[in-house]
This record gives structure tokens, C-alpha cells and sequence, in this order.
């Protein structure tokens, strides 16, 4: 997976957030993504491997793995990553149609012809839908990929031991989960960082409203 393209996505996005959205900026780069490719991804490849049962029984380990880890850590915070960058290439490229229109229009009508949009990037008409719809999808994401890591991985944290009696296990037996105060540590590091991500969307949202409210309020007044 090439993270470059995330880099350059997060800094495009940049010059045309407010300075709530620089902040969430800042969080996902650093806080979310650079953890993520820098330590994350070390501490869950092993995952599978150091996964041990005290049993031989063929098949055991991998039924109970299963079981216990229907999906990986670090696959669905890819994933969360992804959707949650997503509405930033959404915004981008709102900007770019505005910008080619612009560009068009110009073109045809000469330089002195009246301009359609006299700054693309300002989040006024469809833009600011655009972007106010980003904030909310974002938003959303974080809060559902919450709520299945607290389904899946009850109270946000991994036991150090597990018991499984799934066949074909002989019995029950303790299966044993690989660096477990480590990755508890990185989990609510990332839960906790998610949960400002949140809230700064909902900030960022709730601003933008209110300044296009009192922008409203004063041509009626």
C-alpha cells in the first residue's frame, strides 16, 4: 500500500480547511497515520504466528484465531484510514472542476469577462456543501469503525489468555495472544485520537453553520 498517496491527499486538503480542519489535519498525518505505518504495522505482524494454544490438535490454533480475530487490527484501521481521507479527495476535486470551469469560461469569454467563481476555493455554493458533508462523513466513519472495534475487542483491550473449545480442539484449552499490554496500549492510543477527530469534525461542522447563519442574519438585518 503506498501511504504517499495519503501524504499528498492530507497536505492538497490542507489550504482549504478552516483552522479546525488543519487541526484534524495534523491528528490523522501524525497521530494516526505515522503510528500506524511506523510502529502499528510491527506490533500486529506477528499476530498469527505468535498466536499459541497448549495444544498439538492440527487446526486448533487457526479455529480459535479465527474466532477471536475475525478481522485484524491493523486491517481495519487501513480501512478506517481509507474512508476517512476519502471525502478529502472529494473536496479536492470539487475545487479542480471549479478551477477547469473557471478556466473554460475564461478562456472563452477573454480576461475581462466576468468571473464564475472569482476564488474556486472559497467554500461558498455547492463547495460548502461539499465540504459540510465531508466533516459529517468523516465523522460518521470514526464513530461506526468505534463501535465495531468495542464489538469485536470488548472494553477497547485484548486478555492475555483466551479459553476456546472450538472444535477441532480436543478440549477446552488456553490459547495465548502475543504482546497483549503493547497492542491495549496502541488501541486506545487510536481510540483516543479517533475520539478528537470526532469531535473536531463536529466542531468544524457546527462552525461553519454558524458562520453561514450570521452571514445570513446580517443581509436580513
Amino acid at each position: 500500500m503506498n501511504w504517499g498517496v495519503f501524504e499528498g491527499l492530507l497536505s492538497g486538503v490542507n489550504k482549504y480547511s478552516t483552522a479546525f480542519g488543519r487541526i484534524w489535519l495534523s491528528i490523522v498525518f501524525i497521530f494516526r497515520l505515522l503510528v500506524y505505518v511506523v510502529a502499528a504495522e510491527r506490533v500486529w505482524s506477528d499476530d498469527h504466528k505468535d498466536f499459541d494454544c497448549n495444544t498439538r490438535q492440527p487446526g486448533c490454533r487457526n479455529v480459535c484465531y479465527d474466532h477471536f480475530f475475525p478481522v485484524s487490527h491493523i486491517r481495519l484501521w487501513a480501512l478506517q484510514l481509507i474512508l476517512v481521507t476519502c471525502p478529502s479527495l472529494l473536496v479536492i476535486m470539487h475545487v479542480a472542476y471549479r478551477e477547469a470551469k473557471e478556466q473554460r469560461h475564461r478562456t472563452a469569454g477573454g480576461d475581462e469577462c466576468h468571473r464564475i467563481y472569482p476564488n474556486p476555493g472559497k467554500k461558498r455554493g455547492g463547495l460548502w456543501w461539499t465540504y459540510l458533508l465531508s466533516l459529517i462523513f468523516k465523522a460518521g466513519v470514526d464513530v461506526v469503525f468505534l463501535y465495531i472495534f468495542y464489538h469485536l475487542y470488548r472494553n477497547y483491550t485484548l486478555p492475555r489468555v483466551v479459553k476456546c473449545e472450538l472444535a477441532p480442539c480436543p478440549n477446552i484449552v488456553d490459547c495465548f495472544i502475543s504482546h497483549p499490554t503493547e497492542k491495549n496500549i496502541f488501541t486506545l492510543f487510536m481510540v483516543v485520537t479517533t475520539c478528537i477527530c470526532v469531535v473536531l469534525s463536529i466542531i468544524e461542522a457546527a462552525y461553519l453553520i454558524g458562520k453561514r447563519c450570521r452571514e445570513r442574519a446580517r443581509r436580513t438585518s
